[in-house]
């Protein structure tokens, strides 16, 4: 049998070990709270909300992210179909003798069609390009690539998410970036949000919602940021023009045909890039034009109704160690002047402000407004930055010896 003072010291104890717990929580809970915000311990014992008023404390999945990022931006998201008038040929497909001719042929898609009654000047509209646009003011600019409106003869129409349809003007063309800008004319249109692309880490989750193959609209992926500044030369295919595209933004997102143009989201819902290119041998690979290089190309539209593009006027490479001893160079940066394989690649733009600054073939370029040129800030990035009619002063290497000019750029 107990006596008192054994009951009386089992009670003490236990009193103890409640405080014991409930201080542990107490501070357990704190340090909990500290990760989200400040806490007052008043607010705690009164049982007040710590959290500021007008905003809110959530955790949010990607899961969710990426659901509301397609919900706030579908709507600014629209298909680019390109039309022309062709001689109307009639489809041959279902001529159960074209059949047992050719029966491996006679399901494929780019079956060659066999003309029936065909009329003489007869031509009808039929589709024969398209891609994706965005929405960047509410009354009507779109910003797609260069390459989805740049068909000969063609007129487009822009499809938005809720079915309607409005015929689109080609507004401006970028002569050195593969970016266009189209307007309709409606107003009070949904439009994306911008965001700033100079700050990707690669590993960031981003979304990309595009026309996949032309027939499937509003398409959405998922992927990282697999790469930084890339390089690529892009062709569209069919024997067409490669072209260079420098500092593009590698990622895994499932981009396919018909995705063109479209955007490149963050989690925040922003656009960071344009889509533009899949690297056709590999799986996942595919590359978006950073936004910032469409920034300024929208400010001229929106000032001038056009894009001016500043240029210098030189044909160069960039130097690289490897370059530095294949040349016998005496230095392993900057931009070399040269000429071309073809005896039109001139090295120097006749008239050009490259021209009439005196630059002259196998002149290095060292610097341009004290920025050294290299792998990771070229030339033609520097030059982007300034307009048609800034004057740079530039510092080269002409047979060994250092030299300042001061070069003023045209229009391209």
């Amino acid at each position: 049998m107990l006596d008192q003072k054994d009951k009386e010291y089992i009670f003490r104890m236990a009193a103890i070990t409640v405080l014991i717990c409930i201080a542990a929580g107490f501070f357990g809970g704190m340090l909990t709270l500290s990760l989200v915000g400040k806490v007052d311990i008043k607010d705690i014992l009164t049982g007040k909300s710590a959290q500021p008023q007008g905003e809110q404390l959530t955790v949010t999945s990607q899961n969710e992210a990426v659901i509301d990022v397609v919900k706030n931006v579908s709507p600014a998201v629209v298909s680019i179909i390109a039309t022309k008038d062709l001689p109307y040929i009639e489809n041959s497909r279902g001529d159960i003798f074209d059949f047992f001719n050719d029966p491996f042929n006679f399901f494929s898609p780019f079956r060659q069609q066999t003309p029936k009654n065909e009329q003489k000047g007869e031509t009808q509209k039929q589709e024969v390009g398209g891609g994706t646009g965005f929405i960047i003011s509410s009354d009507g600019l779109i910003l797609t690539n260069k390459h989805v409106v740049s068909i000969d003869g063609a007129e487009y129409t822009v499809l938005t998410n809720d079915g309607k349809k409005y015929s689109a003007k080609v507004l401006a063309l970028d002569p050195n970036q593969d970016i266009a800008i189209l307007k309709v004319e409606h107003n009070n249109l949904p439009t994306v949000k911008l965001g700033d692309s100079e700050n990707l880490h690669i590993g960031q989750s981003v979304v990309t919602i595009g026309n996949a193959l032309g027939e499937f609209r509003n398409t959405v992926s998922v992927g990282v940021v697999s790469g930084l500044r890339r390089s690529i030369s892009a062709s569209s295919g069919f024997g067409s023009q490669a072209e260079e595209l420098e500092n593009v933004i590698q990622t895994d997102a499932a981009i396919n045909p018909g995705n063109s143009g479209g955007p490149l989201l963050n989690l925040a819902g922003e656009v960071i890039g344009i889509n533009v290119a899949i690297a056709q041998s590999a799986e996942n690979i595919a590359f978006a034009l950073p936004i910032n290089l469409a920034k300024k190309d929208i400010e001229q539209v929106e000032a001038l109704g056009k894009i001016s593009t500043p240029f210098l006027g030189i044909r160069y490479i960039l130097i690289t160690p490897l370059i530095k001893d294949k040349n016998g160079l005496s230095v392993d940066y900057g931009a070399f002047i040269t000429r071309g394989e073809n005896p039109t690649d001139l090295a120097v733009v006749p008239g050009s402000g490259a021209d009439k600054a005196g630059l002259k073939e196998s002149d290095i370029i060292l610097e341009a407004e004290g920025q050294k040129i290299d792998n990771d800030n070229p030339l033609n990035k520097i030059i982007q930055k300034y307009k048609v009619g800034d004057t740079l002063n530039m510092k080269i290497l002409r047979d060994g010896k250092e030299q300042e000019i001061r070069v003023t750029l045209g229009e391209k």
